[in-house]
C-alpha cells in the first residue's frame, strides 16, 4: 500500500475575530502550510474543504470550498466540500489520504475553515442545532436524561444565559459516567485545568489562562457538572494540510525528514447500543479499526488530541481509545497520568476547551498540533520522545452517542 506523508501544516489563531472573514481565515492557514511544506499552490492536485456553519451563519451554501480557495488563486482542480457536523476536518483530511492511497494524486490540500462567533447569539447557538435527528428532539432529550438518571443536579448548578444545546447532551454523558464507573466533578475539573494550564504554551490557542481545580470548579456553572471553564468556546479559525504520496515527496524535493507518515485514517458511524455497552462506543469501534491498519497497540501512542467540547469528553475518549481502563478516565486524569510529562500527555494544544472550537477546522487543527509534536517542533510543550499520535475528533449526536467518529494515526519517520 502506498505510503502517505503530512508534509505541511498550517494554521490561524482561534478565537473571536469579527473582522476577519472566512476567505481570509482560509487564505492564512493554507498559504502557512504551502509555505511549511515548502511548495506553491500550482503543486496541489486536489482539494477537500471542511466547514459545517457558513450555510446557516452566512446563508453560503453547497460551494463554500470552490468560494473560499478560488479567492487566493486556487482553481482549475477538483475540489469537494466536507460537512461532517465537528468532524467535518478529520473527515476532509480522511478524504484526501483515500484520493491518495487510490492513485488518483500525488499532491492534496485539506483545509477546515468556521466563523461562528456573531454578535446575535441566537443566530450563534443556533448553528449546532441541526447536528441531531431534529424531527425526533423530544424523544433523543427523554434518552439523553435517562443516562443521568440517579445523579441529581445541585440548585443553581445551570446557566441562566444561554448556551449551546451540547452542553447538556455533554452533561448527561458526565452524569452517566459518575454513576457508572463513580467519576467526580472534580476529576473533571482536573481536565479542565489541565487542559488550561496546557494552552498557556500555545501562542495559538484561544484561551492562555491557566486555572487550578478549586477554580474551575468555582466558575459559574453551564449545566451540571459543567462549569464554563470545562466548555469549548465558540471560536473561529482555520487550519490546512498538504499531503503527499512518496511520488509526490520526490518530484517537490521534499525533505522526508520532517514528513510524518498517515499510518491510519479511519471514519466511524454508530450503531445501536445499550449505555452499558461502553466497548461499542462509536469511538470505541473506530479506534480498534485504526489501530489493527497502523499495526499498532494504544501502549504504543506517545501523545494525543482528543475531541474534549467538554471535559468529560476527554475523560470519555481517552477510555475509548484504551489509553487508559473503561472507568479510569477520571482517576487517570486527576493523578496526572494525561499531563505533559505525564504518563500519556493528551491535549497539548490545550484541547477544545482552550484552544477553541471553530467546528470545520478542529480535525485539522489535531493534526497540525501532532504532526509539531512528532516533529519535535512544539516548543515548550513538546512531549518528549514522541515518536507515534493518535486523533480523535466526533461530531454530532446520534442516539445516546456522537454520529461520526473519525480516528487518525501519525507516525514519526
Amino acid at each position: 500500500m502506498t505510503d502517505i506523508y503530512v508534509v505541511g501544516v498550517g494554521m490561524t489563531p482561534f478565537g473571536r475575530m469579527l473582522d476577519v472573514d472566512l476567505k481570509t481565515m482560509t487564505r492564512i492557514a493554507v498559504e502557512a502550510a504551502f509555505a511549511d511544506a515548502g511548495i506553491t499552490k500550482d503543486a496541489v492536485e486536489a482539494a477537500w474543504f471542511a466547514n459545517a456553519a457558513q450555510g446557516h451563519m452566512e446563508k453560503q451554501h453547497m460551494i463554500r470550498g470552490q468560494i473560499a480557495l478560488r479567492s487566493m488563486g486556487i482553481g482549475g482542480i477538483p475540489v469537494v466540500n466536507v460537512e461532517n457536523a465537528c468532524a467535518s476536518g478529520a473527515s476532509a483530511f480522511n478524504l484526501a489520504v483515500t484520493n491518495l492511497r487510490a492513485g488518483e494524486s500525488d499532491v492534496v490540500l485539506a483545509v477546515g475553515a468556521e466563523k461562528l462567533f456573531s454578535r446575535d447569539k441566537a443566530l450563534m447557538f443556533g448553528s449546532f442545532d441541526g447536528a441531531r435527528d431534529v424531527a425526533d428532539a423530544d424523544c433523543i432529550h427523554s434518552q439523553l436524561m435517562a443516562l443521568g438518571e440517579g445523579i441529581v443536579a445541585p440548585e443553581g448548578s445551570t446557566s441562566d444565559k444561554p448556551y449551546s444545546v451540547f452542553m447538556d447532551v455533554y452533561a448527561a454523558f458526565a452524569r452517566f459516567h459518575m454513576k457508572t464507573f463513580g467519576t467526580t466533578q472534580r476529576q473533571i475539573a482536573a481536565v479542565s485545568a489541565k487542559n488550561h494550564i496546557h494552552s498557556v504554551e500555545n501562542p495559538l490557542s484561544q484561551f492562555r489562562v491557566a486555572y487550578t481545580t478549586d477554580e474551575v470548579l468555582a466558575a459559574p456553572p453551564i449545566t451540571y457538572p459543567l462549569t464554563l471553564p470545562m466548555c469549548s468556546p465558540i471560536s473561529d479559525g482555520a487550519a490546512a494540510a498538504v499531503l503527499m504520496t512518496e511520488a509526490g515527496l520526490r518530484r517537490h524535493g521534499i525533505d522526508k525528514s520532517r514528513a510524518i507518515k498517515v499510518l491510519a485514517s479511519v471514519i466511524q458511524t454508530g450503531s445501536d447500543r445499550a449505555p452499558s455497552d461502553v466497548a461499542n462506543h462509536v469511538t470505541a469501534v473506530g479506534a480498534r479499526r485504526a489501530y489493527e491498519k497502523a499495526g499498532i497497540d494504544p501502549k504504543d501512542v506517545s501523545v494525543a488530541e482528543v475531541h474534549d467540547a467538554t471535559a468529560v469528553g476527554e475523560i470519555i475518549q481517552i477510555e475509548n481509545l484504551g489509553l487508559v481502563p473503561f472507568g479510569d478516565g477520571g482517576p487517570a486524569s486527576e493523578r496526572g497520568d494525561t499531563t505533559i510529562g505525564g504518563r500519556i500527555p493528551v491535549n497539548p494544544s490545550g484541547g477544545l476547551e482552550s484552544k477553541g472550537h471553530p467546528v470545520g477546522a478542529t480535525g485539522i487543527a489535531q493534526i497540525y498540533e501532532l504532526v509539531g509534536q512528532l516533529r519535535g517542533e512544539a516548543g515548550a510543550r513538546q512531549v518528549e520522545g514522541a515518536r507515534i499520535a493518535v486523533a480523535e475528533n466526533g461530531g454530532g449526536l446520534h442516539g445516546i452517542e456522537e454520529a461520526v467518529a473519525c480516528i487518525t494515526i501519525l507516525g514519526k519517520n
